[in-house]
């Protein structure tokens, strides 16, 4: 049986049961878009009274039409068959029922030819357009810090160094005052690196919304008073997210970022973390990529690297998508990414 989720607890318990898992799937996560006023579907799937399977995605519209992303999920058994149909079956159905064109899907399930032949079996095509991150760095919390800095770049030992002689002070919190300042921040950060900043509402909203599950927090790095650097990190289950990240050119200058980073894996080993993920980068010799500097950033803590298999397309209106995949073509190779 599937029914729509009705309770946090319920969900959360299953979601977080399953080690591949992160906030994309957390019953917060959708209490933001809710609170941006869009349509979400919370699904539950149950053998008898076990819950076996869960997923929740978004409805988008776009000019083109309206499609659900169901980004991170379905959080299932990807050895069950019969359960794995249920489940897509389901997502047709709750795609139809939004009036969607297509159902976008990146799953939680690590890239292979197994993965990518289950995607073909089940009817999807991939995706022309990414949904949340394929490619991304990851620590493993069950190391030491000591063994984390032994594996990290001798650069990245060097910036940390540094920082710490600079006595940057490091504070976390959830405060008003903090998202308002790494709103603000992130404007001035989105100017000097020539991208468009997400508003002041869109970012408070998802602050908000994790601040309510306990699952956010904001670091902060000073010096003598003045802001360097941010970390928005969100606390979800087995995983610690480095969400976004904003630093003032002097906070470049006294290279704070990489104790913002220390100072949250700490937190994340005490609420029982076994990955940070850093998400997003980009191959090593993509250097003409917008986000290479930070792919490389990310890549001097030493990181493993952890391939999702791609956004893939369950299409319900086939005429209607084409047009869809036309426009997201030439807008990936415009944006280069």
């Amino acid at each position: 049986m599937i029914t729509d989720a009705t309770t946090k607890d319920s969900w959360d318990i299953f979601i977080t049961s399953h080690p591949e898992s992160n906030f994309l799937q957390s019953w917060d996560f959708y209490e933001f878009h809710l609170a941006r006023g869009k349509k979400v579907v919370r699904r539950l799937v149950y053998n008898g009274d076990d819950i076996v399977g869960a997923y929740a995605g978004v409805v988008e519209t776009a000019k083109r039409g309206k499609y659900l992303a169901i980004a991170g999920g379905p959080i299932i058994d990807w050895t069950d068959k019969k359960l794995i149909k249920e489940v897509f079956d389901d997502i047709r159905e709750q795609g139809d029922k939004a009036g969607c064109v297509f159902v976008r899907v990146r799953p939680q399930l690590e890239l292979s030819d197994k993965s990518l032949r289950l995607m073909t079996e089940l009817g999807l095509k991939r995706a022309p357009m990414y949904l949340s991150v394929e490619f991304a760095g990851v620590l493993d919390l069950k190391q030491s810090e000591a063994e984390i800095l032994a594996g990290a770049s001798q650069g990245f030992r060097r910036k940390l160094r540094k920082a710490t002689k600079n006595e940057i002070e490091i504070t976390a919190d959830t405060s008003d005052a903090t998202i308002n300042e790494f709103c603000r921040l992130e404007k001035l950060h989105a100017e000097r690196q020539k991208y468009v900043a997400f508003s002041s509402s869109f970012l408070t909203k998802q602050f908000e919304a994790f601040r309510d599950g306990g699952e956010v927090l904001i670091y902060t790095a000073r010096k003598d008073g003045e802001v360097l650097a941010q970390n928005f990190m969100i606390f979800y289950g087995p995983e610690a997210s480095y969400h976004y990240g904003v630093s003032s050119e002097l906070g470049t200058r006294y290279s704070a970022a990489p104790l913002l980073h220390m100072e949250a894996m700490k937190e994340a080993r005490k609420r029982g973390c076994i990955r940070y993920n850093l998400w997003g980068i980009v191959e090593p010799d993509e250097t003409s990529h917008r986000f290479y500097g930070v792919s490389e950033f990310k890549r001097s803590f030493g990181c493993s690297e952890l391939r999702y298999t791609p956004a893939h397309d369950l299409i319900l209106k086939p005429a209607k998508y084409q047009l869809t995949k036309l426009v997201e073509t030439a807008r990936k190779k415009k944006r280069h990414v």
